[in-house]
């Protein structure tokens, strides 16, 4: 992918930059839907991260499996392993969780 360089070349409408400033929701789901993604994934998504007030991510160590679990409001998890060049979704638990550590991803190389 390449980087986008010209942001002094973009010209956005009002209606768009009323739409990112008031409604910033349904801009996005706007987009989305332009660009293809099924609607249903888009409501299931602004269900469940749109009202959470807290997300939390916490890696996994490869001695149960490359992956990483999303906590929501430190009550609901949901779990994500490695398969080759992706994750997949394998399941969700609930009960209580500490909150998580916002430094996690500060020792990533990039």
């Amino acid at each position: 992918m390449e980087e986008f360089n010209g942001f002094e070349e973009l010209k956005v409408g009002w209606f768009t930059k009323l739409m990112m400033r008031f409604a910033p929701r349904t801009f996005l789901r706007r987009v989305a839907k332009k660009q293809g993604v099924d609607e249903d994934k888009i409501d299931y998504a602004m269900k469940l991260f749109g009202d959470a007030k807290r997300v939390d991510i916490q890696p996994l160590s490869s001695r149960t499996g490359r992956g990483f679990i999303i906590y929501l409001d430190n009550n609901f998890s949901l779990h994500f392993y490695q398969d080759g060049d992706h994750f997949y979704f394998d399941g969700f638990e609930t009960g209580e969780y500490d909150n998580g550590d916002v430094t996690v991803f500060d020792k990533l190389e990039v």
